[in-house]
């Protein structure tokens, strides 16, 4: 473990036992309609011999040989789907969460923020959690005093601050609990889905106290399903699957691993089964110049969207944007009810938009669709990340390779290069 590296994690496996209750051989209930069943027929059974019910248990890994370094300032990406492992390895870090198998070397005090309130006491205030939480952290009374003020002004609790925090709300305990740990001095900090509660200032304040965190040469480990805040505050991402860290590298080729595991199949979306909304999209499909998903570039590109309204909505609006590999929007269509009157009534409404020469550049792109009352600015429906498709470049010379990602637009360009005149 050379100097500059602070984490180092080697061979690492955490397993769990699962039990599992089995039939015997009178038939012992396990299910719901089971057990009715077996309680209806009680009155036969009291007359037969009962017999055991046999259990039995697997191992379960939720961790599976993970291995990684992390360096001094550095800024480590952990994203996967639900149930791939990011959380538990966090919680091994952390030290909640003791390993079945593996090393690990942490250099430094480390703090951890992994769920709503984490380390708080229910039963005291705001204030005492802040001196409660420094004191595990290993901070003297004298360091929190000092960040004291700091800490309730970002989170801005100054009001609740003598109130047990088991009154605060969802947002009001996450906003304290982030506060303290970013603001008291750890050199490592472990992030889990802070982003996932609170409103959008909260979030901006989040990523942007982690930015002046990374240059105050401080480790975050972060790990969060909001693919732009990780594309914008990391270099470096592990991707987890089932327990394993299936790639290591720059964030920008993780996060088009993790996108293409998980985009809706092809250009067309139906959702699996129906939302429970007033009204939802349906179907959405690319229709795209060429078989495959596939569009080249400058040619008509049409999106085509149904929309399902169960009752009469006033004041819809319809957007979507286009998004990149990293998530972000490099496109944004919209139409409101006040220019093209739909959702009015009860039915099935079919909403098309046409691109008429689109200018992304080459790369593979998806859409997020934006369901809404325009007065009250209130979401009905959000699907993201569906109707995958491809730019490419037909037709076109250059005297290099075209390289994907390098740019978001293909631009008409007016060049003039004069000879300079003989002197």
């Amino acid at each position: 473990m050379s100097n500059d590296v602070v984490i180092s994690v080697e061979g690492l496996g955490k397993c769990y036992q699962i039990a599992h209750l089995e039939k015997g051989a009178a038939g012992k209930a396990n299910t719901l309609s089971e057990r009715i069943q077996h309680a209806a027929a009680w009155p036969l059974r009291v007359l037969k011999r009962k017999q055991e019910v046999k259990r039995s248990t697997e191992e379960f890994w939720a961790l599976k040989d993970v291995g990684f370094e992390v360096k001094r300032g550095e800024v480590l990406g952990i994203i996967g789907r639900n149930g791939a492992g990011k959380s538990t390895l966090l919680k091994v870090l952390s030290r909640i969460t003791e390993p079945t198998r593996g090393e690990i070397r942490l250099r430094g005090k480390l703090a951890s923020l992994l769920e709503v309130g984490t380390g708080f006491h229910p039963e005291l205030t705001g204030r005492e959690n802040i001196f409660l939480n420094g004191a595990i952290l290993g901070m003297s009374r004298q360091e929190i005093r000092a960040r004291f003020d700091e800490i309730v002004e970002f989170a801005a609790v100054a009001k609740f601050l003598d109130t047990p925090v088991k009154h605060y709300s969802s947002g009001m305990y996450v906003r304290l609990a982030f506060a303290v740990a970013a603001h008291l001095r750890t050199e490592i900090l472990i992030i889990d889905e802070v982003l996932a509660v609170g409103d959008m200032e909260f979030q901006k304040k989040c990523l942007g106290k982690m930015g002046e965190v990374t240059k105050d040469g401080r480790t975050v480990l972060f790990v969060s399903h909001n693919m732009q805040a990780v594309s914008t505050l990391t270099t470096r991402c592990l991707l987890m699957q089932k327990g394993s860290c299936v790639f290591q590298g720059s964030t920008r080729e993780a996060i088009s691993a993790y996108l293409e595991d998980g985009v809706s199949a092809g250009t067309a979306y139906m959702p699996g089964k129906e939302p429970k909304g007033v009204a939802y999209v349906s179907k959405a499909e690319v229709l795209t110049s060429e078989p495959g998903g596939t569009h080249a570039w400058g040619q008509p590109l049409k999106f085509v969207f149904e929309i399902t309204a169960k009752a009469p909505l006033q004041n819809a609006s319809f957007s979507f944007h286009i998004l990149d590999p990293l998530q972000q929007p490099v496109v944004h269509s919209w139409v409101f009810d006040s220019e093209q009157p739909m959702l009015r009534s009860p039915g099935v409404f079919r909403l098309e938009c046409t691109l008429p020469a689109p200018r992304l550049y080459m790369g593979q792109y998806t859409i997020t669709t934006y369901l809404a009352d325009a007065l009250s600015k209130s979401m009905t429906e959000s699907v993201e990340g569906i109707c995958s498709f491809q730019v490419v470049m037909h037709g076109k010379h250059r005297e290099w390779a075209w390289q994907e990602g390098a740019c978001k637009y293909l631009e008409d360009w007016d060049w003039n290069v004069k000879t300079p005149t003989a002197s």
